[in-house]
């Protein structure tokens, strides 16, 4: 039956040509019997359709192979026919089976207002012709019948459109929740794309400029102080180390989620800044922490970008700042924030902090130097200035006054604080 129900569907006009053939059946069966013809009893073959009136039925039953294509001249036509039947036929036929199938078909494929005003004017017509013409007098149940059947096609044509636009809703509905989870799950994976890069880029740049100054000390030294050199070349391994483990980290998570090799440390976060900071301070660069967030419980993604920021800005300021330059981070509660700042003075002034070979092996940029150029034409500070924007925050650089170059992060702290914490 599913079958046959999907090839009627495929050829809508075999269906109607069928329905056409078994419509002219019923009517020309219907016109041989006779409910009155005996005491509580309907006759059969008592009577016989008259040749005007099998025109009519065969005229009638052809005009609804067309219902679907022309459905309001298809309910004209039969209409026409039925009251043509009333006003000319001496003996009465069915051709109103016709006209009423016809009505369901304008019912169910037109709007409600037309097929209300369509049905009213049809039950009207149809039912006034028989009334006035038909054989049987003005109050017989036979007129009555017609009102009533031509209502009930009128009604169930109109629910039957009404249940079609329903389900084509909730089709359409469906159709358009799979297209926003599709767009969902894009932007998602966009978005974690752009995240995992900015991590990459930090642990790049960060241990690769370390082990460059490193290994720069190393060859400055390597033939009159080979002791030195051997202390640069650990700090080397010990910082592609621990690039090799984040760049692991990191990597991991593109993996399957069954893989086995899957990271299982947490993410970096200001718990181990101050093994950050010494990771500077071994390469030459003073480093100075204040920080007033101790007990401070911030959320995972706060707390990443908080570590990220400053794991940046310190890179910046190895790379451009100068051999000489000295560099502040401060990490304090403001409310419902918490404001990362890093500073440096960037004057070639003060007493040198690494050996001449760190200060050849990198370019240095002058102070006060723009945040474009402080960032090496790279995506540094567009890193941070994401991150900032992604959580909610703002991010302010520049260069300050006197020399030197400021990063300052103002990031929203959505968890609670610690027991006592003000």
């Amino acid at each position: 039956m599913a079958r046959g129900r999907c090839w009627l569907r495929g050829h809508p006009f075999a269906f109607d040509g069928a329905l056409a053939a078994v419509v002219l059946v019923s009517m020309v069966a219907g016109s041989f019997a006779d409910p009155h013809g005996g005491p509580g009893r309907a006759a059969f073959g008592e009577r016989a359709p008259s040749p005007l009136g099998v025109v009519l039925m065969v005229l009638a039953a052809a005009a609804l192979v067309g219902r679907r294509r022309a459905p309001l001249p298809v309910l004209g036509f039969t209409a026409a026919a039925t009251v043509a039947q009333l006003v000319t036929g001496d003996r009465p036929v069915p051709v109103t089976t016709a006209a009423v199938i016809a009505l369901y078909t304008v019912a169910s494929r037109t709007d409600r207002p037309t097929a209300w005003r369509v049905g009213l004017l049809t039950m009207a017509v149809l039912t006034a012709a028989a009334m006035l013409f038909g054989p049987a007098p003005w109050y017989s149940q036979e007129n009555f019948g017609v009102f009533a059947w031509s209502g009930m096609a009128a009604a169930a044509g109109d629910a039957v459109r009404s249940r079609r636009a329903f389900v084509d809703a909730i089709r359409e509905r469906a159709e358009r929740a799979e297209r926003t989870r599709e767009e969902e799950a894009r932007r998602r994976v966009a978005e974690e794309r752009l995240r995992i890069a900015r991590d990459l880029h930090d642990v790049v740049a960060h241990h690769i400029a370390l082990v460059n100054v490193q290994a720069g000390v190393a060859a400055h030294v390597m033939d009159r102080r080979p002791d030195q050199a051997k202390e640069a070349l650990a700090h080397v391994r010990q910082a592609s180390r621990s690039a090799l483990d984040e760049l692991r980290a990191t990597v991991g998570l593109l993996r399957q989620s069954g893989d086995p090799e899957a990271p299982t440390e947490p993410a970096p976060g200001l718990g181990v800044l101050d093994e950050l900071l010494n990771t500077f301070r071994r390469a030459g660069l003073p480093v100075e922490l204040a920080r007033t967030d101790q007990g401070l419980r911030l959320p995972a993604a706060v707390d990443l970008a908080a570590y990220r920021i400053v794991q940046e800005a310190l890179t910046n300021v190895r790379k451009h700042a100068g051999p000489a330059a000295r560099a502040e981070v401060s990490v304090v509660r403001a409310g419902r924030t918490i404001e990362v700042t890093v500073l440096d003075d960037g004057s070639p002034k003060a007493p040198p902090r690494a050996p001449a070979a760190a200060r050849d092996s990198t370019p240095k940029a002058p102070p006060g130097t723009p945040a474009a150029a402080r960032d090496g034409g790279g995506h540094g500070l567009l890193g941070m200035r994401e991150r900032v924007a992604a959580l909610g925050g703002s991010l302010a650089t520049g260069p300050r006054y006197g020399g030197g170059f400021r990063v300052q992060a103002i990031l929203p702290v959505t968890d609670t604080a610690a027991p006592g914490d003000p």
